[in-house]
This record gives C-alpha cells, structure tokens and sequence, in this order.
C-alpha cells in the first residue's frame, strides 16, 4: 500500500480538504470538542488530537487508530466548536477514506465496522433492523454463536424479539434510497 501524503500540496490533504468542505488549520486545539465527545473515554486518541495529527500530515498514523471507527458521529464535537469545524464530517471521511485505501479497521474498530455493514444490509433486505438476526450475524462472525443466547432468550420470552423478520411495506423503496447513496457515493457503502 502506498502511502498517503497528506502535505499541503498532497492528494490526501486536497481530498479531504475537498470532501469535508473545511479546512483543516482552523482547529487551534481547544479541546471543546474532546471535553464534550460522549465517546472520548473509549477512543485510544482524542478526537482533537486526531485534528492535531493531520495538521502534522500524519494521515497513514491516523487510519490505524481505533477513534475514527469509534466516532458515533453524534456531532457534539461540531457544535461545540467555536471555529465551526465539522470534526464529525471530518471523522465520516477519514473512515470512508480508509476503505478506499483498503485499510481495514483493527481492535475495537473492526467489531464496529463489522456491525455497520450487518446493519446496512438488514436495512437492505427488510427495510428496518431485524435484532435477532443481526446479532446472531455479528456473533457469528465474531466466532461466538452464543454470546448473547440467554439475553435473546429472555427478550424472545418477554415477547420483545422476535424470530423471524419484519419487511415493511416500503422496502422496494428504500432498496432504491440505499441504491441512490451507493450510486452518489461511488459504491462506498
């Protein structure tokens, strides 16, 4: 794999400079944005300081941290910003721009990566989540079955979950809704 130069002339600097619509030397690191993250506490590097390593031109360094993967892009960070920097978008981009790279996620990252694509493909399939599928899914493929079999079984006899799937009536529709994004976005997702 080649590695990115994220200078101030590099394809990857532009690319992201391009993609998040920001410009990356407006972030003075005051930390608001990692003060109010309701994720910091699981990230291995501060959300502010993953601004930080780009502005270094350290984008290779930044793919491998589990904080991209881990952002909820809830977007805290972005209206707390007093420079009005969208870090949420920015994460968004970091992420996408590492499956373009083919960088896969590692660590905790990996497991959340995993269980994006399941969701997006329950989606894709049902029109809505479908729980007990998607869990018994993300197990699987985690190579434990029965992680969560007595938490389902509780929830099955309590009638919250159920076996089979739910297809809602729109699912022609929103079939075409993820075909549309897939298509705008370059079969990303």
């Amino acid at each position: 794999m080649q590695p990115i130069n994220l200078t101030q002339n590099g394809n990857g600097f532009e690319q992201l400079a391009n993609q998040t619509d920001q410009n990356l030397q407006h972030c003075y690191q005051c930390g608001k944005c990692t003060a109010g993250c309701p994720v910091a506490f699981t990230m291995d590097v501060a959300p502010n300081q993953i601004v930080r390593m780009l502005q270094l031109g350290l984008l290779n360094e930044t793919f491998q941290t589990e904080t991209i993967w881990l952002c909820a892009s809830c977007s805290t960070c972005s209206t707390r910003c007093p420079k009005g920097f969208d870090l949420a978008k920015l994460m968004d981009n970091l992420r996408q721009l590492a499956c373009e790279q083919g960088i896969n996620p590692g660590g905790r990252g990996k497991k959340v990566s995993l269980f994006n694509r399941l969701f997006l493909d329950a989606l894709k399939k049902y029109g809505r989540a479908y729980e007990m599928g998607l869990m018994v899914r993300y197990n699987v493929n985690l190579m434990n079955p029965f992680k969560d079999a007595l938490v389902g079984l509780t929830l099955f006899s309590r009638g919250k979950l159920k076996i089979g799937p739910h297809r809602i009536k729109g699912t022609k529709e929103m079939i075409r809704i993820m075909e549309n994004i897939k298509r705008l976005e370059g079969d990303k997702v």
